[in-house]
């Protein structure tokens, strides 16, 4: 019957998918929100390792350089219009 949808792939009763071999909103839904906790995860152990806490220092260190740099160049700016 070439008209039917080829279910073979899929296992019998299988709550994830219809009969039709289509994913249900509700396991797709599931899959993105484990993986989206796997990812928040990896994201805070990377943070709190070593490397991960360096690269934060880094950025700040480079963040406070930035606003040390921009206050310097407004008051400088404001020296010239006197």
């Amino acid at each position: 019957m070439p008209d039917e949808p080829d279910t073979s792939a899929t296992p019998a009763g299988d709550p994830g998918y219809d009969s039709a071999g289509v994913p249900t909103f509700e396991s797709v839904r599931e899959k993105i929100e484990a993986r989206y906790g796997t990812a928040i995860g990896a994201a805070e152990l990377d943070a709190e390792s070593g490397e991960g806490r360096s690269v934060e220092e880094q950025y700040e260190e480079r963040q406070h350089a930035a606003a040390e740099r921009l206050a310097q160049i407004r008051e400088s700016m404001r020296s010239d219009e006197s």
